[in-house]
Protein backbone atom coordinates (compact mmCIF):
# COMPACT_ATOMS: atom_id res chain seq x y z
CA UNK A 1 0.00 0.00 0.00
CA UNK A 2 1.24 3.60 -0.80
CA UNK A 3 1.17 5.60 2.68
CA UNK A 4 2.20 8.91 0.35
CA UNK A 5 -0.36 11.68 1.71
CA UNK A 6 -1.61 10.04 5.12
CA UNK A 7 -2.00 11.97 8.29
CA UNK A 8 0.40 10.21 10.77
CA UNK A 9 0.34 11.80 14.39
CA UNK A 10 2.78 10.86 17.08
CA UNK A 11 2.41 11.42 20.64
CA UNK A 12 5.26 11.03 22.55
CA UNK A 13 7.32 13.01 25.09
CA UNK A 14 10.68 12.02 23.67
CA UNK A 15 12.01 14.93 21.60
CA UNK A 16 14.03 11.68 19.94
CA UNK A 17 11.55 9.18 19.33
CA UNK A 18 9.27 12.26 17.46
CA UNK A 19 11.77 13.36 15.55
CA UNK A 20 13.06 9.89 14.48
CA UNK A 21 9.43 9.17 13.60
CA UNK A 22 8.92 12.28 11.48
CA UNK A 23 11.86 11.57 9.61
CA UNK A 24 10.86 8.09 8.47
CA UNK A 25 7.24 9.35 7.79
CA UNK A 26 8.13 11.97 6.10
CA UNK A 27 10.52 9.92 3.51
CA UNK A 28 7.75 7.84 3.36
CA UNK A 29 5.49 10.87 1.70
CA UNK A 30 3.06 11.19 5.06
CA UNK A 31 1.98 14.03 6.18
CA UNK A 32 2.96 14.21 10.06
CA UNK A 33 1.56 15.84 13.17
CA UNK A 34 3.57 15.82 16.42
CA UNK A 35 2.32 15.85 20.11
CA UNK A 36 4.31 15.71 23.13
CA UNK A 37 1.72 14.58 25.68
CA UNK A 38 -2.19 13.72 25.56
CA UNK A 39 -3.29 16.69 25.98
CA UNK A 40 -1.34 18.62 22.99
CA UNK A 41 -2.55 15.85 21.01
CA UNK A 42 -6.41 15.67 21.82
CA UNK A 43 -6.31 19.37 20.73
CA UNK A 44 -4.52 18.78 17.56
CA UNK A 45 -6.65 15.13 16.96
CA UNK A 46 -9.97 17.15 16.86
CA UNK A 47 -7.94 19.90 14.44
CA UNK A 48 -6.35 17.66 11.91
CA UNK A 49 -8.38 14.07 12.04
CA UNK A 50 -5.05 12.09 11.50
CA UNK A 51 -5.32 8.87 9.71
CA UNK A 52 -3.23 7.21 11.91
CA UNK A 53 -2.27 7.92 15.49
CA UNK A 54 0.50 6.39 17.38
CA UNK A 55 1.03 6.83 21.10
CA UNK A 56 3.53 6.50 23.35
CA UNK A 57 2.59 4.87 27.05
CA UNK A 58 4.55 6.33 29.30
CA UNK A 59 3.98 10.07 28.93
CA UNK A 60 3.41 12.86 31.64
CA UNK A 61 -0.12 14.06 32.73
CA UNK A 62 -2.26 11.61 30.25
CA UNK A 63 -0.47 8.63 29.68
CA UNK A 64 -1.21 6.71 26.20
CA UNK A 65 -3.71 4.34 27.62
CA UNK A 66 -6.26 7.33 29.14
CA UNK A 67 -5.04 9.11 25.75
CA UNK A 68 -6.20 5.97 23.74
CA UNK A 69 -9.58 5.56 25.34
CA UNK A 70 -10.42 9.47 25.20
CA UNK A 71 -9.45 8.91 21.36
CA UNK A 72 -11.46 5.82 21.42
CA UNK A 73 -14.47 7.11 23.32
CA UNK A 74 -15.18 10.05 20.99
CA UNK A 75 -17.70 9.09 17.83
CA UNK A 76 -15.98 10.70 15.62
CA UNK A 77 -12.17 9.45 16.02
CA UNK A 78 -13.55 5.62 17.55
CA UNK A 79 -12.66 3.91 14.09
CA UNK A 80 -9.09 5.97 13.96
CA UNK A 81 -6.46 3.47 14.55
CA UNK A 82 -4.13 3.74 17.58
CA UNK A 83 -0.81 2.37 17.63
CA UNK A 84 0.91 2.08 21.54
CA UNK A 85 4.47 2.25 21.73
CA UNK A 86 6.07 1.02 23.84
CA UNK A 87 9.69 0.14 25.69
CA UNK A 88 8.10 -2.50 27.45
CA UNK A 89 7.55 -5.38 25.46
CA UNK A 90 5.14 -7.02 28.03
CA UNK A 91 2.29 -8.99 27.52
CA UNK A 92 0.47 -6.83 30.33
CA UNK A 93 1.29 -3.80 28.51
CA UNK A 94 -0.11 -5.42 25.33
CA UNK A 95 -3.28 -6.54 27.08
CA UNK A 96 -3.42 -3.12 28.31
CA UNK A 97 -3.35 -1.39 25.62
CA UNK A 98 -5.83 -3.57 23.79
CA UNK A 99 -8.26 -3.31 27.09
CA UNK A 100 -8.67 0.63 25.87
CA UNK A 101 -9.08 -0.12 22.67
CA UNK A 102 -5.47 0.34 20.58
CA UNK A 103 -5.07 -1.70 17.18
CA UNK A 104 -1.62 -2.42 17.61
CA UNK A 105 1.57 -2.52 19.70
CA UNK A 106 4.62 -1.04 18.84
CA UNK A 107 8.23 -1.58 20.76
CA UNK A 108 10.62 1.28 20.78
CA UNK A 109 13.11 1.34 19.79
CA UNK A 110 11.27 1.16 16.23
CA UNK A 111 12.56 0.79 12.94
CA UNK A 112 11.60 2.21 10.33
CA UNK A 113 10.56 -0.59 8.83
CA UNK A 114 7.97 -1.73 11.52
CA UNK A 115 7.05 2.12 11.91
CA UNK A 116 6.48 2.29 8.27
CA UNK A 117 4.56 -1.35 7.95
CA UNK A 118 2.57 -0.33 10.81
CA UNK A 119 0.76 2.89 9.00
CA UNK A 120 0.82 0.84 5.83
CA UNK A 121 -1.94 -1.76 7.43
CA UNK A 122 -3.68 0.88 8.96
CA UNK A 123 -3.47 3.55 7.02
CA UNK A 124 -6.44 2.19 4.70
CA UNK A 125 -8.89 2.34 7.86
CA UNK A 126 -7.65 5.47 9.20
CA UNK A 127 -7.81 7.54 5.60
CA UNK A 128 -11.99 5.71 5.57
CA UNK A 129 -12.42 7.04 8.79
CA UNK A 130 -10.91 10.39 8.62
CA UNK A 131 -12.86 11.64 5.07
CA UNK A 132 -15.87 13.65 5.67
CA UNK A 133 -18.08 10.93 4.18
CA UNK A 134 -17.58 8.34 7.29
Amino acid sequence: MDIAGLKVMVIDDSNTIRRSAEIFLNQAGCQVLLAEDGFDALAKITDHHPDVIFVDIMMPRLDGYQTCALIKKNPRLSSTPVIMLSSRDGLFDRARGRMVGSDEYLTKPFTKDSLLKAVASHGAAGRAASSPAA
